[in-house]
């Protein structure tokens, strides 16, 4: 993984982004962007499976009709 880091914009709910500063507050991660980090990660991590299969198939059915 490459240590480059792009700054991102991003909304969240008022609620979701009150729950990740409680968790800086708390101690459990460093900053919010590490929050944000790990939480992407996990994601991608848990369902890359998923989104790898959706991606393969959305390429085949634009191989196939010639949509994009």
């Amino acid at each position: 993984m490459s240590d480059t880091v792009t700054a991102v914009q991003a909304r969240f709910p008022e609620r979701l982004l009150e729950e990740a500063n409680a968790l800086v507050r708390q101690g459990w991660f460093e900053d919010l962007d590490s929050v944000l980090q790990e939480a992407l990660r996990r994601y991608l991590d848990a369902h890359r499976a998923e989104l790898l299969d959706r991606f393969v198939r959305e390429d085949v059915a634009w191989g196939l009709g010639g949509k994009d």
